[in-house]
């Protein structure tokens, strides 16, 4: 009996209409002469009413490889489902509606920013610090307030680690570690709703 070791993907991407073959939603290794086989073998095509979640579990993958070729032996590795995410035609982004969110975002986060500066007292404190550095009273001390201002700007830049599509290391931001996080959150959502839903189905027989 050969023996196929299988190592299922985290998530892809598919189209509408697209047949998903074993080789998408999984690594194979074993003799090549089978390999090449089995990775051309269809699970699933994908329909309107699958929308744009599909879970495509293991063991309905080992089921179907086994009905192919019940000599072989399969052999699993890592994780037990494979998260299909159906990509649909999205419309053009509006020109208008891009503007109105950007300008939305950067006068909510300026005014963020002024409101926290008015919650720590922070013209008190450059006031402060003008005084103890000349030794005079100034109302607006505009030579700490503007490389403050740039400052703040420059830091907010190498915290999130991008300049527009600029990366300045490989290190990943906490925006995208938080990022994906959340998306493994979502996917281990998903697979246990769809866990559930399979044995409700089950019980309904």
């Amino acid at each position: 009996m050969d023996m196929v070791y299988v190592r299922m993907r985290n998530r892809i991407q598919v189209f509408q209409g697209q047949e998903i073959l074993v080789k998408d939603t999984a690594k194979l290794i074993g003799p090549e002469n089978i390999v090449k086989n089995l990775e051309q073998i269809l699970l699933k095509k994908v329909e309107i009413a699958d929308q744009n979640i599909i879970v495509i579990d293991l063991v309905h993958m080992i089921g179907i490889i086994t009905k192919n070729d019940p000599s072989i032996e399969i052999q699993s590795i890592g994780p037990a489902q494979t998260i299909v995410e159906v990509i649909i035609k999205k419309k053009e982004v509006s020109i208008i509606a891009f503007s109105a969110v950007w300008l939305l975002l950067f006068i909510g986060a300026a005014i963020t920013i002024m409101n926290f500066h008015e919650d720590v007292s922070m013209r008190a404190v450059h006031q402060h610090l003008y005084k103890m550095i000349t030794g005079k009273n100034e109302a607006k001390p505009l030579l700490i307030q503007i490389p403050y201002s740039f400052g703040l700007g420059i830091g907010m830049i190498l915290f999130f680690n991008h300049f527009f599509r600029k990366r300045f290391n490989e290190e990943p931001s906490p925006l995208e570690v938080e990022m994906f996080n959340y998306q493994q959150d979502l996917d281990q959502y998903v697979i246990m709703n769809e866990n559930e839903e399979s044995t409700r189905n089950l019980n309904d027989r």
